[in-house]
């Protein structure tokens, strides 16, 4: 039997509840013309890539990185489920430079997955801009790590983000992407995967090699909801000024 192909590479129900009011839209244009959203206005670049959720390979989601560079060893990225202007948030992603990574202690490096083949292989791409100018910033991207939560199940469907965060993962190798999805994103953003694996040959991974604890260690990855103790407040001490 052929295995459904559950993605989130076309839009999903509308999220419940009444459209904006023309008071909250008064109200957010006042805002926003005395507020300065610094660190949103840092993000710099977009990028496209698809993610699988690290315990299950066949669930695999289109995701959209809005990137601002912390400095030159660290990028965070709001990940959203496309690239319009009412997008669902669902996710955020950090990358670090290998030399980061190999300071992280062995049971966090398997969060962590590398990037190499998804520059290489052309699964990573810049919507909008012109290759010889995305491979500039990818040839960097292809020897970093990304740590990735997603927040919100749209490939289930869900109106809303239910249930735990959960650990995605990306690609390492050809024949893990449905060829679906590859198709659907050349045909809405105009590229060719495979004429960019092309044109990225040159392009290397991170200089050690992908580390071997990386990418769940070669393992399935999930997060559990687990009961503790909970310290109450009166326990903690109080310090005095």
């Amino acid at each position: 039997m052929e295995k459904a192909v559950h993605s989130s590479t076309t839009s999903g129900p509308a999220v419940p509840g009444d459209a904006t009011k023309t008071g909250t839209s008064i109200i957010d244009t006042a805002a926003s013309a005395v507020q300065s959203f610094a660190p949103v206005n840092q993000i710099h670049q977009h990028l496209c890539a698809f993610h699988f959720y690290a315990d299950d390979m066949t669930r695999q989601v289109e995701a959209h990185h809005f990137c601002s560079h912390v400095n030159e060893e660290m990028r965070q990225c709001l990940i959203y489920d496309g690239p319009d202007a009412n997008a669902r948030l669902i996710g955020l992603e950090y990358i670090v430079t290998e030399k980061l990574f190999m300071t992280l202690p062995d049971e966090e490096k398997k969060l962590w997955h590398s990037h190499e083949w998804e520059v290489r292989g052309g699964f990573l791409f810049m919507p909008g801009v012109p290759g010889a100018i995305q491979r500039q910033d990818l040839d960097k991207v292809a020897k970093t790590y990304g740590k990735v939560f997603h927040f919100w199940q749209v490939d289930l469907g869900h109106e809303l983000p239910l249930g735990l965060p959960n650990i995605m993962m990306a690609v390492t190798r050809d024949g893990q992407l449905f060829h679906e999805m590859i198709q659907e994103a050349e045909k809405r953003f105009g590229v060719s995967i495979e004429g960019e694996r092309e044109a990225r040959a040159h392009i290397t991974g991170p200089e050690l090699g992908i580390h071997p604890l990386a990418n769940g260690g070669g393992k399935g990855m999930k997060l559990e909801v687990r009961e503790v103790d909970i310290t109450p407040v009166d326990s903690v001490a109080k310090v005095i000024l």
